[in-house]
């Protein structure tokens, strides 16, 4: 209950800006420069930008650019724990993340997906959370597209075409039928395993090292918000020592919306 209160909180107070609460389509500005932009995506993630063609085909594990620039990613799929925590400290530096929770988690905490929908983009990361290479492409295409109706109606907003695999387990197969219903399979350059929380070995410190270990250009870090069970979320805590490292080495956080492209315009009836 105090969680739920905390994010409650957040939102009441302004910790995450209104403006942010636009769908993503209207909220991802203009394409970055020299995006691809001859993208074909499909067209089931919805009507807004939608990945280039350099983001599909393959599972992206460090995003195109040459540039010292690094993304933020969560995912969620357990309890509350630490979401108010890494949303203020991302609204109190001013820097953008981008969360991945499951269909299951939007429907048993919408207050949650609302709060993060509200200042950053949501990627999809299926809706139960199973080994996609246990599923058919049907099963595949059902997961996603559960997930994507819950996402929606927790958040109010539109979620990203980004899609991220349970355990990371992708198969050619699998990534083609994601890269069919619109998404990018947006997976990681390295994980900080501050999920396995400290009966898993790991600390604070130590996940924070293994985020700052992969720092290069294009990186994606996943963190996780939720403690399965224990009350512990030490990628929270490890969250500022992340960030600090990051801007200390020059890097710029970037948010993934910066690497869509937008929709093209519908061709007037009539026009050749």
């Amino acid at each position: 209950m105090r969680r739920r209160t905390a994010l409650a909180a957040l939102l009441a107070a302004g910790a995450v800006p209104a403006s942010a609460r636009l769908a993503y389509g209207a909220a991802a500005g203009p394409a970055r420069a020299g995006a691809d932009t001859d993208a074909d995506a499909g067209t089931e993630a919805g009507g807004g930008p939608r990945p280039p063609a350099s983001l599909l085909g393959e599972e992206i594990r460090r995003l195109p650019t040459s540039r010292k620039e690094v993304a933020l990613t969560f995912n969620a799929a357990w309890d509350e724990a630490g979401i108010a925590e890494v949303l203020e400290v991302l609204r109190r530096r001013g820097l953008p993340a981008t969360f991945f929770p499951t269909g299951a988690f939007a429907d048993a905490h919408p207050a949650a997906v609302r709060a993060m929908g509200a200042a950053h983009g949501l990627g999809n990361h299926s809706y139960s959370h199973p080994f996609f290479d246990d599923l058919d492409t049907q099963e595949r295409a059902e997961e996603v597209r559960r997930a994507d109706a819950a996402i929606r109606r927790a958040s109010g907003t539109e979620p990203l075409p980004f899609f991220r695999f349970p355990y990371s387990s992708t198969t050619e197969e699998s990534v083609a039928d994601v890269n069919d219903l619109g998404y990018a399979a947006i997976e990681f350059t390295a994980d900080t395993n501050g999920y396995l929380g400290p009966q898993g070995g790991m600390t604070a410190a130590a996940a924070a090292g293994r985020a700052i270990d992969a720092l290069g250009p294009g990186a994606i870090i996943q963190m996780h918000v939720g403690s399965n069970g224990d009350g512990v979320v030490l990628d929270a805590e490890a969250l500022p020592l992340v960030i600090d490292a990051a801007e200390e080495e020059g890097y710029r956080i970037v948010d993934l919306r910066e690497f869509l492209v937008p929709a093209r315009a519908a061709t007037p009836s009539g026009a050749a």
